[in-house]
């Protein structure tokens, strides 16, 4: 699944618009990136843990002249740890739970919070 596959099963689930659910999306994403780059973990019950990790430097081997060894500098690089819940379901251990109905689209209302009728004109 893609981002755009995702933008529009979220859509299609919550009654929301694309366009909605891609700032939606945009808004945790941007979040996340900027608590891991901050080092700070972001925890997210029963799916998993964002997290960032120090990679020491290590010596590795030029692909092209296998003789030639090289230096590969210390990184800090995002990892992710998943959850049980998220295991379990994947594993096939747990079933997935039932995905929650879309609400159902608000009517219109008028000045006072009356509900507008179809056909139906306000008389003065």
């Amino acid at each position: 699944m893609n981002r755009a596959e995702l933008v529009d099963a979220v859509s299609n689930v919550t009654g929301q618009t694309k366009t909605q659910v891609q700032d939606t999306l945009s808004a945790i994403l941007h979040n996340v990136t900027g608590a891991l780059s901050k080092g700070e973990k972001v925890m997210l019950v029963g799916f998993g843990t964002f997290e960032r990790r120090n990679r020491k430097a290590r010596v590795g081997v030029n692909p092209q002249d296998p003789r030639q060894k090289l230096t590969i500098a210390a990184a800090k690089v995002p990892a992710f740890r998943p959850g049980q819940e998220l295991k379990a379901i994947v594993d096939g251990r747990q079933k997935m739970p039932a995905m929650p109905k879309a609400p159902a689209k608000a009517t219109k209302t008028h000045k006072g919070g009356k509900t507008a009728k179809k056909g139906s004109k306000k008389r003065r």
